[in-house]
């Protein structure tokens, strides 16, 4: 919160809220896209700062659900069920490759168990929602949530460039790319907004497997209250999972529901460019100077891993 003031230190506070609501008005224009929306949160953080660093959080976590249900609308139930089961047997060798090899440079590493745990966690399964939902039941001090958070956003910013730039450079079809940011990308969020960038089928593709990906939640969380040793804490289910599906089956089967399937999408699409800005303003310096030169090299070396590994098995075998 204190960076927050002193980026924005020599502008009135007015002043500083009405460019914040500027700018996040300018991010509904159907001309810009994802990767440019959270480029002008990412800058504006860095400037004038964020006026609200407490709501806006709050505002990502709901925008970004209601932005996947939306886009729900848009898939057909049939196409879903074979995306996801073409991208399962990638997804469980992806989480257990990832959870392993993060382990493992962290102790080598010589980080703290919790903050390596959180990252490989975040990498392995579903960025911010995973470290959100596997930090209670570990236990885990806000120090280390913080860290891990932190790292998982800043490559998760970096994805959105990154991923669709490579993917052309080597010519992935839209089914490899689709699977391949689903399973090497952190959060939901840049997720889809890679995928969006590069083609429709891409982003269902990638969308289905991702949802599938982020229900790993609970069984890995199970597997944390063991390996801690604490008691079985609250776990927090990603409920809109469901509502997506139930968006699914309905533009599947119902023909007024695929009318106003369009406006729906494209609401969706828009709200995912005002969720990208949010993340992108909470991306304040002291927020990335308080990452740690050591967690930030796992969560580089982990993510360039299974990067590396799930493209060249999806080149070979897709």
């Amino acid at each position: 919160m204190q960076q927050e003031k002193i980026a924005g230190a020599w502008l009135p506070e007015n002043t500083s809220r009405i460019i914040f609501l500027a700018a996040a008005a300018i991010t509904l224009l159907p001309i810009v896209q994802p990767p440019v929306a959270l480029l002008l949160g990412f800058a504006l953080a860095q400037t004038t700062g964020n006026p609200f660093p407490v709501a806006t959080p709050r505002i990502t976590h709901w925008l970004l659900q209601l932005s996947i249900i939306g886009m729900g609308f848009g898939m057909n139930i049939h196409s879903a069920l074979q995306a996801g089961k073409s991208g399962l047997l990638f997804t469980i060798t992806a989480i257990a490759a990832t959870l392993f090899m993060g382990a493992l440079l962290g102790k080598l590493l010589g980080i703290d168990k919790k903050t390596s745990h959180l990252i490989s966690c975040g990498t392995a399964i579903c960025g911010g929602s995973a470290i959100a939902a596997i930090a209670p039941v570990m236990k885990a001090g806000e120090k280390q949530v913080s860290v891990a958070l932190g790292i998982i956003f800043l490559l998760n910013a970096l994805a959105l460039f990154i991923f669709p730039a490579i993917g052309h450079l080597l010519h992935l079809s839209q089914q490899q790319f689709g699977l391949w940011c689903a399973i090497a990308i952190h959060d939901t969020s840049s997720v889809v907004g890679a995928a969006n960038k590069y083609g429709e089928e891409a982003l269902q593709i990638a969308t289905t497997v991702k949802l599938s990906r982020a229900l790993w939640i609970i069984p890995v969380a199970f597997i944390t209250t063991l390996l801690f040793k604490t008691d079985s804490g609250k776990i927090k289910i990603p409920w809109f999972i469901g509502i997506f599906v139930l968006a699914m089956l309905l533009n599947t089967w119902v023909p007024l529901v695929q009318e106003i399937a369009p406006i729906m999408v494209h609401s969706a699409k828009t709200g995912l460019s005002l969720t990208l800005f949010l993340i992108g303003t909470n991306l304040s310096r002291e927020s990335l100077k308080g990452i740690g030169r050591k967690p930030l090299l796992q969560g580089v070396l982990l993510w360039v891993f299974i990067s590396t590994v799930a493209l060249v098995a999806i080149c070979s075998l897709v």
